[in-house]
């Protein structure tokens, strides 16, 4: 799912350090598909020349009302008409206190009273000025009158001083304008995501685990993110966390069936896109086991709990799905995987194809549901095959936005 592609984007600069970070914000949105337009204010130009922009963007970047830099006197209405998102970022104290009070003396603030779109601010300047109530209570104003507030993040600051105020990273800031004009059909829902490989300890610096990366369920969890969800991510894996979500991280596959059942009761749909660990050594080595010590090493194993047994067992309301990472027999695999443990849905894939294996940037799956149906899908980014598992998560009959009525819990 390309959310932005073919979008417009107002992209309002403004004049703080952090304006410099928009050129690679607009590069970005560019690169996502969109068509940006930015609108530059007066101070925005004495950080950075709209000539930057012009590039980046392949249309001029505005700076005025009226004249030079302008493109009509109706610019700010044309811009407004075609907007399909509206993002200010950086945006100063300055252009907070605009947009709380209707005030408008310029292109960007005439613009964003004419919008009617989705609207972000991704606010930037010194800590004690983010700070300051008349700050925090234009930021108030602001959300209460739909606008999406991407927080600053803490950290050194230019003006030399430590605190809450740098702008969001870009990545965040993306995300934001993804999960702005996504489909919604998620929202509010509590999903639990898991993801990558689980490490069954043979001593303090040796374990049994498997090749999986997590990216398929980081994947997950952005996307349910992106189109409304209340995400919680447990993962064994160490990528960093996808912007917004909550992440648990765990090891062992006891570990992660643990904070599993601590959140089962509250969620509305799991997807176990983890891969466990099948069997963990009897006993754990205290020390490191020395190669010299001994001449054959002989491993006692046993199964590791199974985590999607126990979670079907605990099922109520909640959708289960399941995966299936095969070699061989991947259909018949997969299909008694999905009988034996009960899931609403299963979505199998085999890792020895190019381009479906484990830590690879794509995947190719199919999906099998509960009496006989299945689909398949060409090789594609994870992160499309992970809105096409959302997808395909909405056609179930129980999908919670499907009920009305008692059967719907808040």
């Amino acid at each position: 799912m390309k959310v932005l592609e073919g979008k417009t984007v107002i992209l309002g600069v403004c004049g703080g350090i952090a304006a410099y970070k928009a050129a690679e914000l607009c590069r970005l949105l560019v690169q996502e598909g969109a068509t940006v337009r930015v609108i530059m204010t007066a101070g925005a130009t004495e950080f950075i020349t709209p000539l930057t922009f012009s590039t980046l963007a392949g249309q001029p970047a505005l700076t005025a009302i009226f004249g030079a830099g302008s493109g009509g006197p109706l610019t700010h209405i044309d811009l407004a008409n075609k907007a399909d998102l509206f993002l200010v970022a950086p945006a100063t104290a300055n252009i907070l206190a605009k947009l709380a009070t209707g005030l408008a003396d310029d292109l960007l603030s005439t613009t964003a009273l004419a919008v009617n779109c989705p609207t972000l601010v991704a606010p930037a300047m010194n800590v004690n000025m983010y700070a300051k109530a008349a700050v925090q209570e234009n930021l108030a104003t602001l959300k209460r009158h739909g606008w999406g507030i991407i927080e600053p993040e803490e950290g050194f600051l230019a003006c030399g001083t430590t605190g809450k105020g740098r702008l969001a990273s870009l990545e965040r800031i993306v995300a934001a304008c993804r999960r702005a004009l996504a489909p919604q059909d998620y929202r509010d829902l509590v999903v639990l995501v898991t993801a990558g490989g689980t490490r069954e300890p043979l001593d303090p610096v040796r374990y049994i685990g498997n090749y999986s990366s997590g990216k398929m369920g980081y994947a997950l969890a952005r996307a349910a993110w992106e189109r409304g969800a209340r995400v919680t991510l447990i993962t064994a894996s160490p990528l960093p966390p996808p912007p917004e979500v909550e992440v648990v991280r765990v090891q062992t596959a006891a570990e992660m069936l643990a904070a599993l059942e601590e959140r089962f009761t509250g969620a509305d749909i799991v997807l176990k896109a983890a891969a466990v660990a099948d069997f963990r050594p009897v006993a754990r080595a205290a020390q490191k086991i020395k190669k010299g010590q001994q001449g054959e090493l002989i491993i006692h194993l046993e199964p590791t709990v199974d985590i999607l047994a126990c979670l079907s067992r605990m099922k109520e309301r909640q959708i289960l799905v399941g995966f299936a990472a095969e070699t061989e027999d991947l259909l018949a695999n997969a299909g008694q995987k999905l009988r034996d443990k009960q899931l609403d849905l299963i979505v199998a894939n085999d890792v020895t194809r190019p381009g479906a294996g484990f830590g690879s940037e794509t995947n190719i799956v199919t999906f099998l549901f509960p009496g006989g149906r299945k689909e398949e899908l060409p090789q594609l980014p994870k992160l499309e095959v992970a809105h096409r598992i959302l997808d395909a998560v909405t056609t179930l009959s129980r999908f919670p936005g499907r009920r009305t009525g008692p059967e719907r819990e808040e």
